[in-house]
């Protein structure tokens, strides 16, 4: 098994990477995804947010009020800490799971926004990083999701700086560009360097 980190910044194209990466074999483990999982109505993960930030955080059905809790932990960063402490060991804990059962020989792709905040890197075989300039983020933020610039740049300082994203990189895949482009990254970044080392570790029986 090759246990790959997937990193990259707010609108760098990340969830691009991960879908090319499943369609040409791997499994992924989307940190993202765990983390909505864990504090969905009835867990544990979210009676220990409410407790932590106020019911207010809680929509009327009981869900998570994702533009409530947002709002507060993004103008905090002690906020943000503290939600962090209670979220990532939850979706650590299934994420282990996850790459526990994936076959011999597997490439498991985690895709962690947060890869180089929380300090993973050396959890992984290798560690990839998604990246373009701060310029072309900003564009899709304000053009994707609606953001001023002022916000834009506001969620993007709450993450790793892209210096500290690019020094953990093993391998850096490049998205300035177009969608083809990426893909056609991707599919070297496969071919090149995950598939044969994922092969060798199978060979090696080093899952």
């Amino acid at each position: 098994m090759l246990r790959v980190g997937l990193t990259g910044g707010i609108a760098s194209g990340k969830s691009e990477v991960s879908r090319r990466l499943v369609e040409l074999g791997a499994v992924l483990v989307d940190a993202d995804v765990i983390a909505r999982e864990v504090v969905e109505p009835g867990t544990e993960g979210l009676e220990e947010v409410a407790e932590a930030f106020g019911r207010e955080v809680l929509a009327d059905d009981g869900a998570l009020d994702r533009a409530a809790l947002g709002a507060i932990v993004f103008a905090d960063p002690r906020r943000r800490e503290l939600l962090n402490s209670i979220i990532h060991p939850r979706v650590r804990a299934r994420a282990a799971e996850i790459a526990a059962g994936a076959p011999a020989g597997s490439v498991v792709v985690q895709d962690i926004p947060l890869l180089v905040e929380t300090g993973q890197a050396g959890n992984f075989d290798v560690v990839v990083v998604v990246d373009a300039p701060d310029e072309v983020r900003i564009r899709r933020l304000e053009e994707r999701n609606g953001l001023s610039e002022e916000h834009a740049r506001a969620r993007m300082a709450a993450q790793a700086s892209r210096e500290e994203r690019l020094a953990a990189a093993d391998h850096v895949v490049e998205n300035a560009g177009t969608l083809e482009e990426l893909r056609a990254a991707v599919d070297r970044l496969w071919a090149d360097v995950l598939a044969p080392a994922a092969e060798r570790s199978g060979a090696t029986g080093l899952d």
